[in-house]
């Protein structure tokens, strides 16, 4: 018999035994040197939206567009002696005032770096890095659940850096029919090119929120009915709970898996059993059979 926890916040005690439990947890030039925007990678191959140039930034701000990174020449921000450069320096200063009001995590680099961001493209000491879709509140996934008129399903993603595993996550949850995907704005992968193409399209459909805190969206949450459900070495049988009603799986990073305020504020802490040598699976494998175990508690399966 499933079981739901009937306090808020309290994680399910431990049922069942199993051997172990899962822990889920260089250039190429531009064909033209003054494109403002292009698809590039980082130096760990991770693919970014890049716009480069000041006028180029502010426009992409002035639309609205989501900026993840405003990279920024080292000291340009600080006046210099010459009185011709404290113009320029002011002007950095407010377009990184803008860029940190929308979200922006603001860095200083040097040229190299900034060079290597824009395969060379001229980016007078600014080069921002952009979503390669724009990201939705959380309010609109539980929207679109009432919409389609089913209990929210939602994975929250707490902390992974890997793209590829973000990317196969949104993959899964799109096709296991989840609402939407929350993501930390800081410590995190966003939705990059990388990521995107690890979904292989999957960005195009789900949406994607980015939470400033996620112990504090998950309180949220919790106070709008969905119940928490988080993977960890340490929890109770994932098949042994119901997931029937609103909820929200919670899939740590890599490295150190959910963190400890996250576990504590989650209703449920679930885990995978394991029964070879290795001690641990990949984050995107335990979302996926999580994710359709919900789906297959949930019914509605029809043949294709």
């Amino acid at each position: 018999m499933k079981e739901r926890n009937p306090r808020r916040g309290a994680a399910a005690g431990h049922q069942g035994e199993f051997v172990r439990k899962a822990h889920v947890s260089g250039r190429d030039p531009l064909p033209q040197r003054d494109r403002a925007e292009s698809s590039r990678k980082d130096e760990e191959g991770h693919g970014l939206q890049i716009i480069a140039g000041r006028n180029a930034v502010n426009e992409a701000l002035r639309s609205g567009r989501t900026i993840d990174v405003l990279y920024i020449a080292r000291d340009a921000l600080r006046a210099g002696t010459d009185a011709q450069d404290a113009p320029s320096a002011k002007g950095l200063r407010a377009l990184a005032a803008k860029a940190r009001a929308a979200g922006a995590v603001i860095k200083e680099a040097d040229n190299r770096k900034l060079d290597g961001l824009c395969g060379g493209a001229v980016h007078q000491g600014v080069v921002a890095s952009a979503a390669v879709k724009e990201y939705v509140t959380v309010d609109e996934i539980l929207n679109l659940a009432q919409q389609r008129g089913e209990a929210p399903f939602i994975i929250i993603a707490d902390e992974l850096e890997d793209p590829h595993n973000l990317g196969a996550i949104l993959r899964t949850a799109e096709c296991a029919g989840a609402h939407g995907v929350i993501i930390p704005k800081r410590r995190s992968v966003g939705l990059t090119y990388a990521v995107g193409k690890a979904s292989a399209g999957a960005v195009e459909y789900m949406p994607v929120a980015r939470a400033v805190n996620i112990a504090a969206t998950i309180e949220d949450l919790k106070k709008r009915g969905v119940w928490i459900y988080a993977a960890d070495m340490d929890g109770q049988p994932w098949c042994s709970v119901d997931y029937s009603g609103p909820c929200a799986l919670v899939i740590g990073s890599e490295g150190s898996g959910v963190g400890r305020l996250v576990k504590e504020k989650s209703d449920f802490v679930i885990s995978l059993p394991l029964k070879g040598k290795i001690n641990s699976l990949n984050a995107s494998v335990a979302c996926g059979i999580l994710c359709y175990e919900v789906a297959r508690q949930r019914g509605g399966w029809k043949a294709r």
